[in-house]
């Protein structure tokens, strides 16, 4: 059989023996459904303030915002505390995801900070209040635990607390600060 005639024969056996071609094959992955961040939507903002009461002195930033078509919350924080007769001086900067988690019904905090820890905490949402548990991380401080609470005081005014547990230790009350959301520019 001459080349020619042998591919006439594989071009006339490849083509479709009705002459219909098949419709294309569209592949579609479902997506999650987006999180509602309802109850959340009242922090976004940047907020600024001093730590309160039987604090070290110091200053706080927060800037919360929606991202990824409003798929998670970003936090970034910055704290600056003076040294006291138990604690050193402190300064951090911090950036945290919130999403929702598995399930779709709770939140997950992941805290990146430049001290080089990576903490997770499960978020409880009561009213004006949010509180942020550990559970762990995939780099968090060996033996050291860190909860906070951020509770809204004001419609441009919260409070936010965090407290610490050193390894085999209770929690104390590290800091609060009072901030105030800065107004949009």
């Amino acid at each position: 059989m001459r080349p020619f005639g042998f591919l006439l024969l594989v071009v006339l056996t490849g083509a479709p023996a009705s002459g219909k071609e098949n419709p294309p094959i569209v592949h579609r992955i479902p997506l999650p459904p987006k999180p509602d961040f309802s109850a959340l939507e009242w922090l976004a903002g940047t907020w600024k303030g001093r730590t309160i009461e039987q604090s070290p002195p110091g200053e706080i930033s927060l800037a919360v915002a929606f991202d990824l078509d409003k798929r998670l919350m970003v936090f970034r924080g910055q704290l600056s505390l003076s040294a006291t007769t138990t604690l050193p001086a402190t300064k951090e900067t911090w950036l945290g995801v919130l999403n929702a988690d598995r399930s779709g019904t709770e939140f997950v905090l992941r805290l990146f900070s430049d001290t080089g820890f990576v903490t997770r905490y499960g978020v409880t949402l009561d009213g004006g209040e949010i509180s942020f548990s550990p559970e762990g991380g995939e780099q968090p401080p060996p033996g050291w635990l860190f909860r906070r609470q951020i509770q809204r005081t004001g419609s441009n005014e919260l409070i936010e607390t965090v407290q610490v547990a050193p390894p085999g230790k209770p929690f104390f009350g590290y800091y609060s600060a009072k901030l105030t959301r800065n107004p949009p520019q």
